[in-house]
């Protein structure tokens, strides 16, 4: 049984959405982060990092898991789906999923934190993080210009990583990149195509509250 330690953040619902995509069991504990629930020492032993999400596996002996991009390619390899065992497949899904953890997520949540969190603006990270942003996203625009899914023709962890965070950027920061989602049919019929998979929309779901 997997145990998955959650919030309604674009990084909490990978997991969610994989789970859902693979059909196992699961059970879902919530941590609040606006009651810092994150800092508890019992969370703080699971993800010593302090953030969501983490997974505990009890059929592997209690193993812990932290870090999204390392939950997914775990449970990926752990049941033989979504990510491919070897070949050129496996390292597109892995070099995108890279693309997300360490450029993707990170740019849109300081854009959300500069744009709807800070009580401070500041001209420069706007200018900073929107221009990121934007070079991102056309990012995403040419890829799907060139395949269905970002590690080509198969739907895998990579589309699972990125799906949320795109669903951010057209919905909670869509006044704030307005002009930048402009002109980007190839991303917006890649969101349709994952975004219409059932198991996408239980996930995003989750934790239900």
């Amino acid at each position: 049984m997997i145990t998955l330690y959650t919030w309604t953040t674009p990084n909490g619902r990978k997991v969610s959405i994989l789970l859902e995509e693979l059909g196992v069991s699961y059970e879902v504990h919530p941590i609040n982060l606006s009651q810092r629930q994150q800092f508890t020492p019992e969370f703080s032993a699971i993800s010593p990092n302090n953030r969501i999400p983490a997974i505990v596996d009890s059929d592997a002996d209690n193993l812990s898991v932290f870090e999204s991009g390392a939950i997914l390619t775990y449970l990926a390899e752990k049941h033989g789906q979504f990510l491919d065992v070897t070949g050129p497949g496996r390292y597109k899904a892995l070099e995108w999923l890279n693309w997300q953890m360490g450029g993707f997520g990170p740019m849109l949540g300081q854009l959300a934190f500069f744009e709807k969190f800070s009580g401070e603006k500041s001209a420069l990270a706007s200018s900073r993080f929107i221009g990121e942003a934007d070079r991102l996203l056309t990012v995403l625009e040419q890829r799907f210009s060139d395949a269905p899914y970002l590690a080509g023709e198969k739907y895998s962890i990579a589309d699972i990583a990125t799906y949320p965070w795109a669903i951010t950027a057209t919905t909670f920061l869509q006044d704030v990149l307005a002009a930048q989602l402009v002109g980007k049919p190839n991303l917006f019929a890649w969101m349709d195509r994952v975004g219409n998979r059932p198991a996408v929309q239980r996930g995003m779901s989750v934790p239900r509250l």
